[in-house]
């Protein structure tokens, strides 16, 4: 029998982390199995499907700015339906479930992080006249890993290796909405790199809220190790992971970026903070010192993997002390990324109940020091590749000028190069270029194609 949803014209908007993405890429692969046509535009589209993150504030505010606004657009020419479904699923579906339908009405359709399998029949629904639909579970026994997906890139794929937090960072909203940590076995994650490398994929990006704790539900203790050795025996070229919690890294996973030649050298290992007050209050359960030494193992393991991290300013009750241990840690680190943000506080968490005595101006004026000690550490550390010829995965090309190239180096910097004559970029996207580096900027490096397949 043929679904409602056939012949329908949708587009997704995603918000937030990767996780998001490949829930994205699952959600279209499913609405496409039932004959619904992806569209590039919103205004073309017949049904939205927004899949949100709640980890700051802004994001609530962006979502409700754009959900609201759908009320204005009018539907594609052509279409049947009297309104545009709306739909709004991943965190704030999660945390808000049908209270978002008393906020939002002329919204359809809401659904969790544990049940995007059953979006398709909540559509439906909608469809047939059946009215509003709230569906929320707490938890799942599903990976969405065994739902269809639809790629963004056929030569890249995400590769969820657990889902779910059990650390419970005091300023962090994930562990409630996405549940506690779940872990794949081993075999389901070797077989799933396996068949993408079978379809022509070149990178996997392993992915978890914590990848280091992989497998602790399952085995006893971490096993990310293990993982990251059965995935690089299918012979990807390239394997990246995200996130890595200080906490939970060991030296045998360090190990192996001096020892698999497919673990590309780039490590993102969020910090937070410098000082060791502050981690206490987050719960982040290490110190600076420990965190430190994490960094020294890793460049005795090969010295040329490039760090990034995530850095929170502002937390409540941080003093200019604390904000200084900051600085000096970023400027003894050395990162090549830095991901800085001044402190949201998400109602539900213990740190929304911290009292936060510190100016919003002086919060402002630390994060904007912060962003310049990044900027300069980042231009120092790129100029290391200055000369270098790296491997390049071309991703598309720049935005600024379609006659150059833009793709990612093993270290997961920005590459851009002018495309070689004869060749058209068709061509060159998803495979890998040689580039002789010419200039190190500070968020990206440019240079010469010197081979290319």
């Amino acid at each position: 029998m043929l679904s409602p949803i056939s012949d329908k014209t949708f587009f997704l908007q995603v918000f937030g982390c990767q996780m998001n993405e490949h829930d994205s890429e699952r959600i279209a692969g499913m609405l496409e199995s039932l004959g619904a046509i992806q569209v590039p535009e919103l205004e073309e589209s017949e049904i939205v499907v927004f899949v949100t993150c709640c980890v700051r504030e802004a994001a609530d505010t962006r979502l409700m700015g754009q959900v609201a606004s759908m009320k204005n657009i009018p539907l594609p020419q052509g279409s049947k339906l009297d309104k545009r479904i709306v739909c709004i699923g991943g965190c704030i579906g999660q945390r808000d479930g049908a209270k978002l339908m008393e906020k939002l009405p002329h919204v359809d359709v809401v659904f969790g992080t544990q049940n995007i399998d059953r979006l398709p029949r909540l559509i439906e629904s909608v469809l047939v006249g059946k009215g509003h639909q709230a569906e929320v579970y707490e938890a799942s026994e599903k990976f969405a890993t065994d739902l269809p997906s639809k790629r963004v890139h056929t030569w890249a794929a995400w590769l969820p290796i657990t889902s779910g937090c059990n650390n419970f960072c005091t300023y962090c909203i994930v562990p409630y909405v996405r549940g506690r940590e779940k872990s794949r076995t081993i075999e389901d994650v070797a077989a799933e790199a396996q068949a993408l490398v079978n379809d022509g994929v070149k990178e996997i990006t392993l992915l978890g809220q914590n990848v280091n704790s992989y497998g602790r539900d399952l085995y006893g203790e971490p096993r990310f190790a293990d993982v990251l050795r059965a995935v690089s025996a299918t012979g990807v070229e390239r394997i990246r992971f995200a996130t890595s919690h200080p906490k939970d890294l060991t030296d045998e996973v360090i190990a192996l970026f001096g020892e698999l030649p497919n673990l590309m050298p780039a490590l993102h290992l969020p910090v937070q903070s410098g000082s060791d007050r502050v981690l206490k209050a987050m719960n982040r359960r290490y110190t600076a010192e420990h965190y430190l030494d994490l960094v020294r193992k890793v460049r005795e393991a090969n010295p040329d993997v490039a760090l990034s991290t995530d850095i929170i300013v502002g937390f409540p009750g941080e003093t200019e002390e604390d904000f200084q241990a900051t600085a000096n840690l970023v400027r003894e680190v050395g990162y090549g990324q830095v991901f800085t943000f001044i402190y949201s506080k998400r109602e539900g968490t213990p740190a929304a109940k911290m009292e936060n005595p510190t100016p919003r101006e002086t919060i402002q004026r630390r994060f904007d020091e912060l962003v310049d000690i990044v900027q300069e550490g980042a231009h120092e550390q790129n100029q290391c590749f200055a000369g270098r010829v790296l491997d390049v995965l071309v991703e598309g090309t720049s935005k600024r000028d379609e006659d150059v190239l833009a793709g990612r180096s093993p270290h997961n910097v920005t590459v851009h190069a002018p495309i070689p004559a004869g060749k058209t970029i068709d061509e060159l996207e998803g495979t890998i270029v040689k580039v002789r580096i010419d200039e190190s900027l500070t968020w990206y490096l440019s240079g010469e194609v010197v081979d290319a397949e």
